[in-house]
């Protein structure tokens, strides 16, 4: 038994817990508990779940993981050395599909300016053949208009009557013109969309601010096997444990009576995260950063 694994079982024991009481605490198989505390990471997954799975053993017994980290840190396997190939391999793919469409944004600007000029074209011709084609009628009209003389008192009447009853139909015309463009100048009312935006970003920690939002839900979505711990910002714990497509493959947390989130994602790049159902973009490459600290300060839309 290792030294590590000898505190974690005498902290276990001395809150009287069984190791059936820690895999229901925390969801991590039994085999795997005793191969912590007899320092055995033979039978774990992979070094990254060997980590997770310590922290979590340490919060559940109420010690500070990142003094475990510390002080024993030459039991810990490092977490990054299985990642490395896949990492290298999607930086690659990254790499190759950047220089492919490089070639593409070149061509564009000009495709895009040839466009426009062409457009612009095809509304000076429009304009300038319908003013023409509508002056030539006018004047058209206005020659073939015959002069008419009517001496019949009937029609006279009918003509002093006649411009009275046009004046009160283009009075209606006007009031429905009128009502129909105040209907259209009405401005809408839209709501407010919410804004979820990053403030500042250094390697694996970024931190996002949400605003314009009634509420603040996150849920985290496993597209694979990843480990997640979701807190408040006094670092109260909402969430911690493994999420895996196909079993727990997500959490939702409502956190609009908090001011501030903490999310830990293990694997970023299998992993989503999203905040009123608005998916969130991490702030650093997730192929790049596997592990990624993020901060959500939530402002009130009343605020």
């Amino acid at each position: 038994m290792t030294e590590l694994g000898n505190r974690l079982k005498e902290a276990r024991l001395a809150k009287n817990l069984s190791l059936d009481d820690l895999q229901s605490m925390t969801k991590i198989q039994k085999r795997y508990l005793i191969g912590i505390e007899e320092g055995n990471y033979s039978t774990m997954p992979g070094n990254f779940y060997v980590r997770a799975f310590i922290k979590q053993y340490a919060e559940a017994l109420e010690l500070n993981p990142d003094e475990i980290f510390e002080t024993y840190k030459s039991e810990i396997p490092a977490s990054y050395n299985e990642e490395l190939p896949q990492q290298l391999s999607r930086v690659k793919t990254h790499k190759s599909i950047s220089e492919g469409n490089s070639k593409v944004f070149d061509v564009l600007p000009k495709i895009l300016i040839g466009v426009f000029v062409i457009g612009v074209a095809g509304i000076l011709y429009y304009f300038v053949a319908n003013h023409a084609g509508s002056d030539t009628n006018e004047s058209m009209n206005k020659k073939a208009d015959p002069v008419k003389l009517e001496n019949n008192i009937d029609k006279a009447k009918a003509n002093e009557t006649k411009p009275a009853e046009e004046k009160n139909q283009n009075q209606g015309k006007d009031d429905v013109n009128n009502s129909s463009n105040e209907e259209t100048t009405k401005p809408s009312e839209e709501e407010t969309k919410q804004e979820l935006s990053v403030v500042k970003s250094q390697g694996r920690k970024s931190t996002f601010e949400l605003k314009n939002a009634e509420k603040f839900v996150v849920k985290v979505v496993s597209t694979g096997e990843t480990w997640v711990s979701i807190r408040n910002g006094k670092g109260k714990s909402f969430y911690s444990g493994m999420l895996k497509k196909g079993s727990t493959e997500s959490q939702e947390i409502d956190l609009s009576s908090e001011e501030e989130a903490y999310i830990v994602v293990g694997r970023a790049y299998e992993t989503d995260i999203f905040v009123n159902d608005q998916k969130l973009n991490y702030a650093a490459d997730p192929s790049k950063q596997v592990r990624q600290d993020i901060t959500i300060q939530y402002v009130p839309k009343n605020e």
